[in-house]
């Protein structure tokens, strides 16, 4: 877990942060009309924010389906070992394979979790067949996704005002 922003956000700032992780590519001027703000104040408020360090980064979402991309699998790899060396030599590989979106190191029964995706079924055994042979992989579990229930990207800011017990 990392710590918390060094910036402190009002709920202006939430508000504006929240508007453009819907809609990124708002102009500064319905932007400013959305949160009520001047389109200055609007534009001063969003630098800082960006300065901040806040902002990953801005993309555009395209859609499965419209694409042909028959969906997700979650892949859960399990190494040989876990030794730093095991683990940065999977991970120094894993980021090269276009059809990993997600790679996450876990704590649990797998050593990591991956969201790919792939066109249909022989385009996941050529898939596998790679992963299997990525450094240290002992064993490879796949689940495929038959329906996506909730898909988000925006972060919930509500969670910062809520009490850590």
């Amino acid at each position: 877990m990392q710590n918390p922003p060094k910036l402190r956000l009002d709920d202006i700032d939430r508000a504006i942060l929240s508007v453009l992780q819907h809609n990124g590519k708002l102009s500064n001027v319905e932007l400013a009309d959305k949160v009520g703000l001047s389109e200055s104040a609007c534009l001063r408020r969003v630098k800082i924010l960006e300065k901040s360090g806040l902002f990953e980064r801005f993309a555009l979402l395209l859609d499965h389906d419209a694409l042909g991309i028959a969906g997700d699998a979650f892949v859960r790899v399990t190494l040989e070992g876990q030794q730093r060396e095991r683990l940065e030599a999977f991970e120094k590989k894993v980021i090269n394979i276009e059809e990993v979106m997600e790679c996450h190191l876990l704590s649990g029964d797998a050593d990591y979790i991956l969201r790919v995706i792939c066109r249909d079924n022989t385009h996941y055994k050529r898939l596998h067949a790679r992963l299997t042979n990525l450094p240290g992989v002992q064993r490879v579990h796949t689940s495929f996704a038959l329906r996506t229930v909730i898909k988000k990207t925006a972060l919930p800011l509500n969670i910062l005002d809520q009490p850590v017990y």
